[in-house]
């Protein structure tokens, strides 16, 4: 039996980050969990014991992220691990129930992970709610399908003036797509404009395009120069490239794409509706691999479903079925006004993992039905409940929390 619960003071902190530790990057540095105590608290680091030693850790970014029509409270799960030395024996399964009966007391009504193994956290009720993949485009397949007329221009910006004019183009994206966290100012000091010392010959570039002295998009970007028999083999490896409106994103991409001496560009976790992929005259030369993305977990059903919207009319009745949170096990009607307890019959039954899947709208209950994940109980009930969660755009995180 584990003894479960947040850590006190910096060391306890320490060891229950050494759980994900063990198998990425070795012990933490004082310099890590400095930085790392700036975005996530000590009582949002849990920690599993076993005779009064640390054995494993579970934190939880405190985030808000948008949802379809708006944003909730959430979860973000991160540094995941119990040591080697006492894995299947309970550990991971005690710090999980643990860590969602607290996000649940916080009032956070959602959770959300990227998923290091696939087969891990469906046991505990999330779902994957979101997909996104790789590209690597041969710059000479960088071409648009039609021209595009230049209407902002773009400069270099250092770190700390990126932190202040990149902030308003991340929000107007998290404001269209759902999947998307606020990064607060420590997050953008810390995490995403930060320059690691390892990195310090080579640093990622800031691009920022405006129009009419205001921001409306911007790259980071990272070059690895390289050159056989006096060719360019570089690779241009875009980490983030947002835009405000399409006009902006095309504009952003135009720029990274015209980048000379580079042989392809990469980029990561791009969501298959991308405008990318529709403004190249030849997608499929970005090889595009496709994986899941974000996975999700309700962890107040009610609260959840009442919190984002619907596209559609009428209502549909879920059985949903939760092994871990027993306070979500039961019959909800789910309509354009929101989410209810109802005595009715059921027209779904799913296990919450199932709901978690389809609650940004990128899987449809009629995937989830083909797949065996669901049970059609009223004929109709999925091709309704399509209509009610669609929602376009498709959700995206653009970063690995």
């Amino acid at each position: 039996m584990f003894e479960v619960r947040a850590a006190r003071d910096r060391e306890e902190y320490r060891r229950a980050f050494y759980g994900i530790g063990q198998y990425f990057g070795g012990p933490p540095t004082d310099e890590q969990i400095e930085r790392f105590e700036q975005v996530l608290p000590h009582d949002r680091m849990h920690a599993a014991f076993e005779d009064g030693a640390i054995v494993g850790g579970a934190g939880a970014f405190p985030f808000e992220m948008s949802v379809p029509g708006g944003e909730l409270r959430c979860g973000g799960i991160t540094v995941v691990g119990v040591y080697p030395t006492h894995r299947r024996r309970g550990a991971l399964r005690a710090m999980m129930d643990a860590q969602l009966r607290d996000i649940h007391e916080r009032g956070e009504p959602i959770a959300a992970l990227w998923a290091s193994e696939e087969t891990i956290y469906g046991r505990y009720g999330y779902g994957i709610a979101s997909w996104g993949g790789d590209i690597v485009l041969p710059r000479e397949w960088g071409s648009f399908a039609e021209p595009l007329e230049r209407r902002g221009t773009v400069r270099f910006v250092e770190p700390e003036e990126a932190a202040t004019l990149f902030p308003r183009v991340w929000e107007e994206s998290m404001r269209r797509r759902p999947g998307a966290f606020r990064r607060t100012e420590a997050w953008w000091r810390l995490r995403t404009t930060r320059i690691p010392d390892p990195d310090k010959d080579n640093p990622a570039r800031f691009a920022v395009l405006e129009q009419d002295g205001e921001a409306q998009a911007y790259a980071i970007f990272k070059s690895d120069m390289k050159f056989g028999r006096g060719v360019p083999e570089s690779t241009l490896n875009v980490r983030e490239a947002i835009g405000a409106t399409p006009q902006a994103i095309a504009e952003i991409w135009r720029f990274l794409l015209d980048i000379d001496w580079q042989a392809r560009i990469t980029a990561s976790l791009l969501p298959p509706d991308h405008p990318l992929f529709l403004l190249l005259a030849n997608p499929r030369r970005t090889d595009y691999r496709f994986a899941d993305a974000l996975w999700v977990r309700l962890v107040d059903v009610g609260v959840a479903l009442s919190g984002r919207a619907y596209a559609g009319g009428g209502s549909v009745v879920f059985d949903v079925h939760d092994a871990v949170c027993p306070w979500n096990e039961g019959r909800w009607r789910v309509s354009a006004d929101g989410a209810a307890r109802t005595d009715d019959d059921a027209e779904i039954a799913l296990d919450v993992s199932a709901l978690g899947s389809a609650y940004f709208g990128a899987t449809s209950f009629a995937q989830l039905r083909d797949a065996l994940r669901i049970e059609e109980m009223s004929q109709g009930a999925v091709e309704h409940a399509d209509v009610l969660f669609a929602w376009r755009p498709l959700p995206w995180c653009p970063e690995i929390f």
